[in-house]
């Protein structure tokens, strides 16, 4: 069972930290003030803007693939993959290998498919998202598209996918709110009769969960509970013991993640973690959870966080391989099985990443996702007996490599002598020599995430059209360390945003940019730092596209949901106390709404209506009060989104009016 990483690690990272409904009990008014949303006519004004015989269309880089997503079933007698139909929505396909012989599982119709995968040969388990609001609702079907049950029908219920049971394929642990809005609790669920089990009960008075850790048997041995607002306290139960004691507590921003329990180990307690405990890098050690102790070092870089690692089942549960993202990223095969398939990969693929995206259970067969700078994916089949790799499917055939912008990253270092990583994306006429308008694309988070080197669609439609991009992994970008992580906070705004200038500058330096036309863009925190960019240094930037952006910190905390009550300690950490006088008056300094007479450059504002991390009121009060100041803001809303645009037709609709908005002012 595969679902994409991102689905399942959405409740843990403090990134969606974030907004409630407006419009929470009034579902026959549309949220926000409509009247302020930019009419259809003004909007394709921008999109023809978009002048020029271009060799590729924004459709050639984001439509959705005829076909995506391909998985292997258990035995490998299947493959699995979407099919895009002519309204861009994407069904899940059934192949019977042998035969060729394909059916349609699932049909995607109004509400979106977030993730699928296999649970057993015969039945699917997918995630669905109810028009953006993020209460994602977990269901199982049949490969021939019977049974399609509803595992979790609850109304503003978010479920999530805690653990697959190598030993028990008929059940799945879930965790999701449903009893309390404020928190998750895990329960069975059998993924036929949809019988539901509770796990364990949270009592009243008790610290909040944030995380949990059952076994392969699908037995609870761990937890991980935030104390005091700021700390992290894991609880473990020994083999053999009946109670859950304390092995060690921890500030909330520390490392102590359970990769997987030892199951080669004799010793039922031994765990491989993920921890920055007396490291300043994240490093993954054996460590008996009984004795709290390390065992063994098992693997650390001395420049960038170490990430994941992988285990086989079939080999008595050896290490496979490590993954983590340096300026690219990295695998590093450990067992002498995988350096062979790596090896061989290797010869017969240079120059590109791989993404494992699954096996058979008996790991004769791989399913290799391949993709570079250049190349927006394919994938192939590896079959271990012969060594070999074959072409199943090309993501993007019309986007041709030889056509591609080359992303490189880059390193410079801060006024205040940080030691920075980004990428430049350049089009071919700064590789001429010629200086060209430049993007300047700061990720959102701000914690949490960072910018990667791999294909990415929006710094390649931007290069077709003349465009440089610049991504900067400023301070508090994940994957750096502790010292580099702390830095960032209580930095938003601020030096956060210096890192950002910085990177204009090296880039400006080297040649690349015309000072003239600089533009800015960002969706989350990006879009944040997009107003703060007009604001703190008016005269950098012509332009700027808030995507899903924070304008107010204040209305920010004031509208968190519920289920986020227990981090809004942490919260503080990485912005600002509201509560203390002195930060609450450096939010205020830096909060965009406080400062609209300082943008003088025209603003593109772009929202999902349903948006729960930010709401759209965030956007509402930047664009009303600037337009009461005569500047020019275009506003685009999508009441069928939330956080971010998943539907084909908007995501297009936003890019052509995007790039139109900057042909008009870059």
């Amino acid at each position: 069972m595969k679902l994409k990483k991102e689905i399942i690690l959405l409740p843990v990272l403090l990134t969606l930290v974030t907004m409630t409904l407006s419009t929470r009990g009034q579902s026959n008014k549309l949220p926000g003030n409509p009247a302020l949303v930019s009419s259809a006519k003004d909007l394709q004004k921008l999109i023809d803007a978009d002048i020029g015989n271009h060799k590729y269309q924004v459709e050639d880089y984001f439509e959705n693939p005829n076909s995506s997503d391909f998985q292997l079933s258990p035995s490998g007698r299947y493959l699995s993959f979407k099919e895009r139909d002519n309204q861009g929505r994407n069904n899940v396909m059934i192949k019977e290998v042998a035969t060729g012989y394909i059916t349609r599982a699932i049909e995607e119709k109004q509400d979106v498919i977030i993730g699928y995968g296999w649970a057993t040969d015969e039945r699917l388990l997918y995630l669905m998202d109810r028009s953006g609001s993020e209460n994602y609702h977990l269901y199982a079907i049949n490969r021939d598209g019977s049974n399609d049950k509803d595992l979790t029908p609850y109304a503003g219920v978010k479920a999530l996918i805690l653990e697959r049971l190598p030993g028990q394929k008929e059940s799945i642990i879930v965790k999701m709110n449903k009893d309390n809005r404020e928190y998750s609790e895990p329960y069975k669920i059998n993924i036929n009769s949809g019988e539901t089990l509770k796990l364990y009960n949270v009592g009243a008075g008790e610290d909040r969960i944030d995380s949990y850790n059952f076994d392969k048997d699908g037995e609870l041995k761990g937890f991980m509970t935030i104390h005091n607002g700021k700390e992290m306290q894991y609880f473990y139960k020994p083999k053999g013991k009946t109670g859950y004691r304390l092995v060690n507590t921890m500030n909330w921003n520390d490392k102590f993640t359970i990769l997987s329990f030892n199951y080669a180990s004799k010793n039922p307690d031994d765990a491989y973690i993920l921890t920055n405990k007396d490291s300043e890098k994240a490093q993954i050690v054996l460590y008996d959870l009984r004795r709290d102790k390390v065992l063994k070092k098992i693997f650390s870089d001395k420049d960038y966080d170490v990430a994941k690692m992988t285990l086989s089942v079939k080999r008595k549960w050896e290490i496979d391989y490590l993954e983590y993202d340096g300026d690219k990223h990295i695998i590093k095969p450990v067992s002498r099985f995988f350096k062979t398939i790596y090896k061989n990969l290797q010869t017969q693929l240079p120059g590109y990443q791989f993404e494992f995206v699954g096996n058979t259970d008996d790991e004769k067969q791989y399913l290799v996702k391949v993709t570079s700078d250049r190349q927006y994916g394919r994938f192939y089949r590896y079959d271990t007996e012969t060594g070999k790799a074959t072409l199943m499917h090309d993501l993007m055939p019309q986007l041709k490599e030889e056509d591609m912008a080359v992303m490189q990253p880059i390193t410079f270092t801060s006024r205040d002598g940080l030691r920075l990583h980004g990428y430049i994306t350049l089009p071919k006429e700064a590789l001429k020599g010629g200086k060209v308008p430049m993007i300047v694309n700061p990720h959102g988070g701000p914690q949490g995430v960072r910018d990667s080197w791999g294909f990415n669609p929006e710094a390649q439609l931007f290069a077709s059209r003349g465009y440089a991009t610049l991504q900067i992994n400023f301070r508090i970008s994940d994957g750096y360390g502790t010292a580099f992580y702390k830095a960032g906070f209580k930095q938003a705004g601020r030096k956060i945003m210096d890192d950002l200038e910085d990177g204009v500058q090296y880039a400006i330096s080297k040649g690349w940019a015309d000072p003239a036309r600089v533009g800015i863009y960002g969706g989350s925190h990006g879009g944040y730092a997009t107003l703060m960019g007009l604001i703190k240094t008016p005269d950098l930037y012509k332009a700027g596209v808030d995507y899903v952006g924070i304008s107010n910190i204040y209305t920010f905390f004031e509208r968190a949901p519920e289920y986020w009550k227990p981090l809004m300690e942490m919260l503080k950490d990485v912005w600002y106390d509201l509560d203390d006088v002195k930060e609450a008056e450096i939010a205020k300094d830096v909060s965009p709404i406080f400062h609209t007479e300082k943008i003088k450059v025209p603003l593109f504002v772009v929202q999902g209506g349903n948006d729960p991390r930010v709401n759209i009121l965030e956007s509402d009060q930047i664009v009303d009060a600037l337009r009461k100041r005569n500047v020019e803001v275009p506003y685009m809303v999508r009441y069928d989104e939330g956080h971010g645009f998943i539907r084909e037709e908007n995501k297009i609709a936003f890019y052509k009016a995007m790039i139109g908005f900057f042909r008009q002012h870059l």
